[in-house]
Formats: structure tokens, C-alpha cells, sequence
């Protein structure tokens, strides 16, 4: 097992970091395999409740270029990141990246593959790709647009621009922007009150969302957000939810 990315636990979260600060935290393919061991590791624990992606100093510079730099369109096309990141998104827990000093390419591929983004104001942000002779070719040009706008995504990746992690709010790239020092609590605020929800609704809400971004149909959205609503009402959390309501206290909600 490789020391450059860990898997630790502080209750029900955990937290995925990467500890190669000599290339400013940049993903290596063996980096990205043994997350990807990881992220299944985590799925197929029931107790973890939010996953935090977070790395001390720098998020992650990008994928490491000189990994990237010999491949031939085979090679390149095994070193894609898409598959890991792919598992990441569909994970059915809240995931979260916590984000400082630089976000680069395959870097902020990443976090756009989270849930949440909670980043410091002085956070460097932007997808460069195009400053290499390439695109972003993990979720970037798939996943901006979604959240800033086609105008903006084309302006951000075109132009290889960098954004602070304020613009980074104000643009919608990032959920919120807060000084360096209030990262961390910022962001074990969000996953505790995160733990306090129901696993299944906040499953079926994901899978929800996630269903009406790829299917705009309205109709179909519609039946399918239904479908996960009354499928709720078989368990013991939705009995819960509103038992406690009833009785004026807060649920505590088991996943069941």
C-alpha cells in the first residue's frame, strides 16, 4: 500500500488524503489505483456516513505530467482517471472536497466529482489542460458546464483561467470560500450535519438529482423522484423522521 494516499476515519466520516507534498499533492496512476481501492473500500463499509477528499497545503496540482507525457493514444487512454472518478460520483453517501492551496486539472477534476466543494479564498482553481496540447479528459468539460454555464466553462478551459477560491464561489464552482484557517471546521461542520440525515433519503435524493441532470425530461424525472419517494416509506428511517417531528425531538435516523 502506497504512504501517498491514506484512508482515515474520525467517526462516521472519512477522509481520503493524498501525502505527496514534493509534487504538490499531483495524482499519479498509482495514486489513483490505490484510491480507487479506497473509494470501494468505503462503499461497501455501511458505517461511513460522508467522504472527505482533502490533502494539507494543496488539493491536488493536477495529474502528474511526467506519468502523462511519453503515453501514445493506447497508453493514455489506460492512464484516464474516469473510471476511479466515475465510482467516486456514484458513491450514495454526501462526498466532499475540501480544498486549499491548487486545484489543477485531474486535481479539480476531482472535486468536481464531489458533492460539495469547500475551498479557501486563496485557493488556485482552474482546469489547464488546454496549456499541455490537451483537454481535460476526467469529467471536465462533462461537469463544469452543469455547474457554471456553458459561457463561462468555455471562457474557464479555452483560456487555461485560473480562479480564487472567492470567484471560485461567486461563479458556482465552489459552494463556499472561507479563510484558510476555518477550512477544516468549515468543512467537518457540513459532514457532521450531513451524518445527521437519513443515509437512505440522502441516497435517494443523489440518485435522484443525478437522474434528472442526465434525463432533462420533465415527466420523467417527475415519475422517477416519486418512485424513490414512496420506496422511502418502507423503512424505519422515514417512520422515524416523522415520529420525531410528531414529538418534537430530533430523529435519529439508522439507515433502516
Amino acid at each position: 500500500m502506497s504512504k501517498q494516499i491514506v484512508l482515515e476515519r474520525d467517526g462516521d466520516i472519512a477522509v481520503i488524503q493524498v501525502r505527496r507534498p514534493e509534487a504538490l499533492n499531483a495524482l499519479s496512476r498509482s495514486i489513483v489505483d490505490e484510491m480507487d481501492r479506497m473509494v470501494e473500500q468505503v462503499q461497501a463499509d455501511s458505517s461511513v456516513r460522508v467522504l472527505l477528499f482533502y490533502s494539507e497545503e494543496n488539493f491536488a496540482a493536477g495529474a502528474d505530467i511526467r506519468d502523462m507525457a511519453p503515453c501514445d493514444e493506447a497508453q493514455a487512454k489506460t492512464f484516464l482517471f474516469t473510471p476511479t472518478y466515475n465510482k467516486i460520483q456514484s458513491l450514495p453517501i454526501p462526498t466532499i472536497a475540501v480544498v486549499d492551496g491548487y486545484a489543477f486539472g485531474g486535481g479539480l477534476e476531482l472535486a468536481l466529482r464531489c458533492d460539495f466543494r469547500i475551498v479557501s479564498k486563496t485557493v488556485k482553481m482552474g482546469l489547464t489542460e488546454l496549456n499541455l496540447g490537451i483537454i481535460p479528459g476526467a469529467g471536465g468539460t462533462v461537469l463544469l458546464p452543469r455547474l457554471v454555464g456553458e459561457a463561462k466553462a468555455k471562457e474557464l478551459i479555452y483560456l487555461s483561467r485560473v480562479v480564487s477560491g472567492e470567484e471560485a464561489e461567486r461563479i458556482g464552482l465552489a459552494h463556499v470560500a472561507v479563510d484558510k484557517e476555518a477550512l477544516w471546521e468549515t468543512a467537518k461542520a457540513w459532514a457532521q450535519k450531513l451524518c445527521t440525515r437519513s443515509p437512505l433519503a440522502l441516497a435517494a435524493a443523489k440518485k435522484s438529482i443525478e437522474h434528472a441532470v442526465g434525463h432533462p425530461e420533465y415527466d420523467d424525472a417527475s415519475d422517477y423522484e416519486g418512485a424513490l419517494w414512496a420506496e422511502l416509506f418502507n423503512h424505519h428511517d422515514q417512520k422515524e423522521g416523522m415520529a420525531a417531528f410528531f414529538e418534537k425531538r430530533k430523529p435519529v435516523f439508522t439507515g433502516e
